[in-house]
């Protein structure tokens, strides 16, 4: 999530429990100062803030969770029609990171209903690993230490130990 409301975060994530279960996991909020994409939309002094949920979802079913955000984003959009909030759902699995976006890009494949999924992240060396086109926030070494965090608990989840 990304808003410069961050009174947002908690009714945002009590709506994505209804359809993606139990929070797991969150991140502290984190300042989001990487690039001015937002900026002109939704403010300044933007934060972001990573929640993860269980049960388990196959990843196909990322099309349908983008498009569900997508509603919750029109849903807190202001009077102009502009964005309140920046949803970004995804996955990880033992080997990525996965994020789906409406924005196509020569990394990026189509996976449906407008919808393309980007591997942002790559699980290398116990750690996770940007590429060049990782957005420069993702290379960050609290995002990177949530996300381990997030692996071992999907994991353990799936009866293996921790890396």
């Amino acid at each position: 999530m990304i808003s410069s409301e961050e009174t947002l975060f908690p009714p945002i994530t009590e709506e994505l429990t209804s359809v993606f279960g139990s929070v797991d996991s969150m991140s502290p909020i984190m300042p989001f100062a990487q690039t001015d994409y937002y900026r002109e939309e939704m403010g300044e002094n933007l934060k972001k803030f990573f929640v993860s949920f269980t049960p388990l979802i196959d990843a196909v079913s990322i099309v349908d969770a983008k498009l569900f955000t997508q509603e919750i984003e029109n849903k807190y959009s202001d009077s102009k029609g502009r964005r309140r909030i920046n949803l970004d759902p995804g996955y990880i699995s033992e080997a990525k990171l996965v994020l789906a976006t409406t924005k196509d890009h020569q990394h990026r494949i189509y996976i449906g209903r407008g919808i393309y999924a980007e591997v942002t992240l790559k699980f290398k060396d116990k750690t996770f690993v940007t590429w060049e086109w990782t957005y420069p926030d993702y290379k960050k070494e609290e995002y990177i230490d949530y996300f381990i965090g997030v692996r071992n608990t999907l994991r353990s989840q799936l009866g293996r130990r921790e890396t």
